[in-house]
């Protein structure tokens, strides 16, 4: 008997385009787990609204890049499922039949929306659309009956979530149709941002994109953080906190020699410029087959398009026969039975 490959639920908002700490973090992943298990990525453009509904121009357009960047890092739209979430109908419906399964009071405390409505600044003038939308991440990732999400770890408070959901329905209508899930961290959670920031984000502007022309990346890696305290060349500098050696230990593939440049920084006598150049070259060499890659699917927008209409038809598939079930165990699949009594 052949096992069957775990399922596997990710995707990111389309708020612009992806950065290296999106392939750390998670696409490096999706890369690798695409030929183990039945992946669906999504695009997610709804989750995109609940802080950018003011630009939907900007959602939409983003879509199109986040695509380009999901194919250039070797996402195989053959292995992996790729969709936009605004059409898949099923999420919506089930994210309303979840409503009922979580008091407003559990939303307002969970961590991971605190963090972010401190982080946002919306004070006492946060969306409802925000606020749910851990519900409707729960929508997202039970629909396809997802038995692994790759999340960060400050995403697990979501995940934490989910599972209640999903135990909270299927305890009340006497079932299993809903499956729990299981986080998988990756083993190098964020990138710092270029200026030294604990973490790369698009609103800082202290990101690497995939996208980024050779030029691009060279200004952004000579005007790099370091440490503030090597002035000269002959003094002993750090390397634990320096963005720098940090993104080394993450791309250079020489180890050995990596070491070896450490020690010489630690001990004086190595200027920042030459740590510098050695980054630069490990990017660039690891940077152009995806710029590449993207450059050529940008040529065709009409085959990226029909990728992901493929990809929506499927996703489409998968949940609506989860919807098939839910609806069931709620009674609420009227014309199936006998009767309507």
């Amino acid at each position: 008997m052949i096992a069957q490959k775990k399922i596997v639920l990710t995707g990111d908002r389309p708020s612009g385009p992806l950065h290296l700490g999106h392939y750390v973090g998670s696409l490096k992943n999706r890369v690798e787990l695409q030929s183990s298990c039945d992946q669906f990525v999504m695009i997610a453009d709804v989750q995109a609204l609940t802080d950018n509904y003011e630009q939907p121009e900007k959602v939409r357009e983003n879509v199109f890049q986040v695509a380009l960047d999901y194919l250039a890092v070797g996402i195989d739209p053959v292995k992996t499922t790729i969709f936009i979430q605004s059409l898949i109908p099923a999420l919506f419906e089930l994210t309303v039949y979840y409503l009922n399964l979580v008091t407003w009071n559990r939303l307002k405390h969970n961590p991971t929306v605190k963090q972010e409505i401190i982080q946002k600044g919306y004070g006492e003038s946060v969306p409802a659309g925000f606020m749910v939308y851990p519900v409707s991440q729960a929508a997202d990732i039970t629909a396809f009956k997802a038995e692994i999400v790759p999340v960060g770890e400050d995403q697990l408070p979501m995940i934490e979530q989910t599972n209640e959901i999903v135990r909270n329905f299927n305890r009340i209508y006497r079932t299993q149709v809903l499956v729990e899930c299981q986080a998988l961290i990756p083993k190098v959670a964020r990138l710092p941002g270029t200026d030294g920031k604990a973490k790369m984000s698009k609103s800082l502007g202290n990101c690497i994109y995939l996208s980024d022309s050779a030029d691009v990346v060279t200004k952004k890696v000579k005007g790099m953080y370091t440490d503030p305290g090597h002035l000269r060349v002959e003094d002993p500098g750090k390397v634990e906190g320096n963005p720098v050696f940090t993104y080394l230990d993450v791309f250079d593939p020489d180890t050995a020699g990596l070491e070896e440049m450490k020690a010489h920084y630690q001990r004086g006598g190595l200027g920042d410029s030459i740590v510098k150049k050695r980054l630069l070259d490990v990017l660039q060499t690891f940077l152009e087959p995806i710029r590449k890659r993207r450059e050529e699917y940008a040529k065709d927008p009409s085959m990226v398009m029909d990728i992901l209409r493929k990809g929506i038809q499927r996703a489409n598939a998968v949940a609506d026969q989860t919807l098939k079930q839910v609806r069931k165990a709620m009674h609420l699949d009227y014309f199936e039975r006998n009767h309507l009594c």
